[in-house]
């Protein structure tokens, strides 16, 4: 039995977003298309939610107040290196989003953006997880 597997194809996603209201929103958005989301509102807050619980993707905030995102992203790929993570920025920063994927993020989307797209990638990025070995 792994520990790594969801229950009857729910998605165990983590979303952290500094900006509340966003992340709620975004939050009940993926939770009707079948993902079983946890909110975090800042990078401690995600690093701590990442030790207690596994998941199957990861959805982080470039700009927040208590972390840059890109040290999220170096801690989270040391804590769980085959969680694939997607990176969303906006005020134009596409040089930090890319500045991202050399630091192993899967991929990433600039705000504002359609949900069409990033439920695009995160099925892309659920889809290249290295499972655990059988």
């Amino acid at each position: 039995m792994s520990r790594g597997n969801s229950q009857q194809g729910r998605r165990r996603l983590l979303l952290v977003d500094d900006e509340r209201a966003f992340g709620a929103v975004l939050s009940k958005r993926l939770t009707r298309r079948g993902f079983d989301v946890t909110l975090a509102y800042s990078g401690t807050e995600a690093i701590q939610t990442l030790r207690a619980r596994d998941f199957d993707v990861a959805i982080l905030d470039l700009k927040m107040e208590d972390m840059d995102g890109i040290e999220v992203l170096k801690i989270f790929t040391k804590m769980a290196p085959d969680l694939p993570v997607v990176m969303l920025t906006g005020h134009g920063s596409e040089q930090s989003a890319r500045e991202g994927m050399a630091c192993g993020a899967f991929d990433y989307l600039t705000k504002p953006y359609e949900l069409e797209d990033l439920l695009e990638k995160l099925n892309a990025a659920f889809f290249s997880r290295k499972g655990p070995a059988s």
